[in-house]
């Protein structure tokens, strides 16, 4: 395998201390979702439903706000949000203890409307420092940085909850998201490159920018995750069926692992993959992922197909919204891809949960897998129209003969 592409992009200034922070950055930010259910059932002790309304209240703060923040820092810079952000959620996790459920719910919904912009940024800072050329191997290690911290986070927040308190837990999630606010405003990483124009220069209507690819892009983002969303709710179910529950974080573990391995293979092969290809291969693996047995073990090999090419998925959609977004709307670019990961992730697990309560676990596989592969269908036209519009012209009959 060829490590060069990987050494390249990491001597590229800037790129290494950026994806160090935000592999950092993102763990309290992967704990929110855990921290306020164990806090909703346990503290105010509220049932499951109400946490999962609070949770539903997180994500359409965070699938309406990434997008505004984005554009916000697109005409505003990087600083001036990170600094309303950082305080908003300062705000938001010192008092949430003492909120009464009826006002944490809206309160929750703000803050995901202010919520740190950590991912977006991250992913708009990338396209800043690296060169196109070079962007394949810097998002497959900025997805891989996503999927170790998806690992470490809620993992961190369970451990907390449990073994001291969800109300210490709160306050412990919100020290981390504060001081990651506080270090990427000192780290301040670019938002544009030096050859691109800072600020608003040019008013960039929406028309230009939002074209039929970008928007086959994100819905391959969203069918990405959701797909995703789904395999998380049905192996939980699967296991718990067998009575082999107890087996879930080895089984999650490994499908994470082979994430990892998956989005370390896509930056270092030499060619580029379309992210619609990667999503409908994604899918087609997700279907039979339940017929491989009810055994722990058997679900492990089942979900390593599907599971190395998560993180190739998620690194090609933001390569791709990369190179679609002009420089002066690339936040606010980034940010809608944002949403659509998020709104399908919240999607996905619900959607897997209502048909495995009327079915069988393994149909949790294999209806959200289907669901990816229909949305693949339906974005496949425009797929190909944009092939044959980038594909060179044919030599003119006469040139052709000529040169023969």
């Amino acid at each position: 395998m060829n490590l060069k592409p990987y050494r390249e992009a990491l001597a590229l200034p800037g790129l290494r201390s950026l994806l160090l922070v935000s592999v950092l950055a993102r763990i309290p930010l992967t704990a929110t979702g855990v921290t306020l259910t164990f806090y909703v059932v346990l503290d105010l002790d509220r049932g499951y439903g109400a946490a999962g309304l609070v949770g539903a209240a997180l994500t359409v703060g965070a699938a309406v706000g990434a997008p505004l923040l984005g554009r916000l820092v697109d005409q505003r810079g990087l600083r001036p949000v990170l600094a309303l952000t950082t305080v908003a959620e300062a705000l938001f996790w010192a008092s949430a203890p003492a909120l009464s459920y009826p006002v944490l719910l809206p309160a929750a919904f703000l803050a995901a409307l202010l919520a740190l912009p950590v991912f977006s940024v991250v992913r708009q800072s990338v396209a800043a420092l690296v060169p196109a050329d070079r962007r394949r191997p810097a998002y497959a290690l900025d997805s891989m940085s996503v999927e170790l911290s998806f690992m470490v986070g809620p993992a961190l927040a369970v451990a907390l909850a449990t073994a001291i308190s969800p109300r210490i837990t709160l306050w412990a999630v919100g020290a981390g998201i504060v001081a990651s606010g506080v270090v990427f405003w000192l780290l301040n990483p670019p938002t544009r490159s030096a050859d691109e124009p800072a600020g608003p220069q040019r008013k960039v209507s929406r028309r230009e920018w939002v074209t039929p690819r970008l928007l086959a892009v994100l819905a391959v983002s969203l069918a990405a995750t959701l797909v995703l969303g789904g395999t998380d709710v049905a192996v939980v179910a699967v296991l718990r069926a067998s009575g082999e529950v107890g087996w879930t974080g080895v089984v999650l573990a490994m499908w994470a692992v082979a994430s990892l391995v998956g989005g370390f293979a896509y930056g270092a092969v030499s060619r580029s993959f379309s992210p619609l290809a990667l999503m409908a291969v994604l899918s087609l693996c997700t279907i039979p992922v339940g017929l491989g047995g009810s055994h722990w073990w058997l679900l492990c090999l089942a979900l390593v197909p599907a599971g190395a090419l998560c993180a190739p998925t998620i690194a090609a959609t933001s390569d791709a919204v990369s190179r679609l977004a002009p420089a002066e709307v690339r936040g606010e670019a980034m940010g809608l891809h944002g949403s659509a990961v998020t709104v399908g992730i919240a999607l996905g697990a619900p959607l897997a949960g209502a048909v495995i309560d009327h079915s069988r676990p393994l149909w949790g596989f294999a209806v959200t897998g289907a669901i990816g592969v229909l949305v693949a269908l339906a974005v496949l036209p425009v797929e190909l129209r944009h092939r044959r519009e980038a594909a060179p012209a044919a030599p003119a009959p006469e040139l052709a003969t000529a040169t023969t």
